[in-house]
């Protein structure tokens, strides 16, 4: 049996000697010429903090809890849930493409709120991801299937790998510290038709700065008259005023306004679920017909990249989220 790799047949060895099998392992490499790359520039001061043995060394890496003496904290609600999970003795069969559905029905409603008529009318598809990272790149490779040209925000290379085409546009004032809204209205104003515009939905990140409400309302009436596809990324929902609600408003409003958007959450850090990789993609779409017809096309794409996501965190997380002393002690 061959494969075809790199324009090359690769056979199985079996039909060669030992000895000729282990000369030309000595004498080539396929790795040879593999460049060393750089660190990652968030991960890796993570890593470099645990070489470090200085006692006074600190952590500016990944953004994390940590108890007083600097130590990793879980939240008491994550433990709970995870007890009451562990005493339901539940299996640990494979979760469906999309992941786990009660899961992704809350991780909606969180988003978009109990009373959305979006979820009323069934037209949107939330699929479970391996948390905000994974979430971006489902994403990103759904637009590229659909031949979306390009992505404007903060240039990342999870849409530059799935192939778009990235630029920015003016965002942070450092002269005062502020959201530049007049750079990003004119910036805005020039952005090519049908393009997809990236916006997160608070908690800005890396800047911590976010548009207030009636700056989000010229922002959403210029992204309509440009007929940009809004993508949001809420990674922090919760973060940045404390209340689930208003850090979501900017995502509710906009699909007041008519526009159906694409959204990316995260529960690594709200919940401090990082390891476990808990996160969802929406897409809102016209009616329920549609929505379908976007579910088996994002089922596409996640089978052959991932299979279907874990069911640990998304347990923990639904358990939460629908459990009122758990929610209740989550959110205080």
């Amino acid at each position: 049996m061959a494969l075809l790799k790199t324009n090359k047949l690769l056979f199985s060895l079996g039909n060669l000697s030992p000895s000729l099998g282990a000369l030309s392992a000595r004498n080539s490499s396929w790795w040879g010429g593999v460049q060393m790359g750089p660190p990652d520039p968030i991960l890796g001061v993570s890593e470099a903090f645990k070489k470090d043995t200085n006692p006074k060394k600190m952590n500016l890496g990944v953004g994390a809890y940590r108890d007083d003496q600097g130590k990793p904290f879980v939240l008491s609600c994550v433990r709970k849930a995870e007890a009451l999970i562990a005493a339901k003795q539940m299996d640990k069969e494979y979760l469906a493409i999309g992941g786990l559905a009660e899961f992704n029905k809350s991780c909606a409603k969180l988003a978009l709120g109990a009373d959305s008529e979006v979820l009323k009318s069934g037209r949107n598809i939330t699929v479970q991801t391996i948390s905000g990272t994974g979430s971006l790149r489902i994403g990103a490779n759904f637009l590229v299937s659909e031949r979306a040209p390009s992505v404007l925000g903060k240039p990342h290379p999870i849409f530059r790998d799935a192939g778009m085409t990235l630029k920015a546009y003016r965002y942070y004032d450092p002269s005062n510290c502020g959201f530049d809204f007049k750079g990003a209205l004119d910036d805005i104003s020039k952005i090519p038709e049908k393009s997809v515009i990236m916006m997160h939905a608070c908690a800005h990140n890396p800047t911590g700065v976010d548009p207030r409400p009636e700056q989000w309302k010229e922002i959403s009436d210029l992204v309509k008259k440009r007929d940009l596809l809004v993508f949001f990324d809420m990674a922090y929902q919760g973060f940045a005023s404390g209340d689930i609600d208003k850090d979501a408003w900017a995502v509710r409003y906009f699909i007041e306004q008519g526009h159906n958007i694409v959204l990316s959450q995260s529960f690594a850090k709200n919940m401090g679920l990082y390891g476990e990789r808990v996160g969802g993609f929406t897409v809102v779409c016209n009616d329920a017909e549609e929505a379908k017809r976007v579910e088996s096309q994002l089922k596409i794409l996640i089978r052959p990249i991932y299979s279907n996501p874990p069911m640990n965190g998304a347990r923990i997380a639904t358990t939460i989220l629908n459990t009122p002393e758990l929610y209740t002690l989550w959110y205080v």
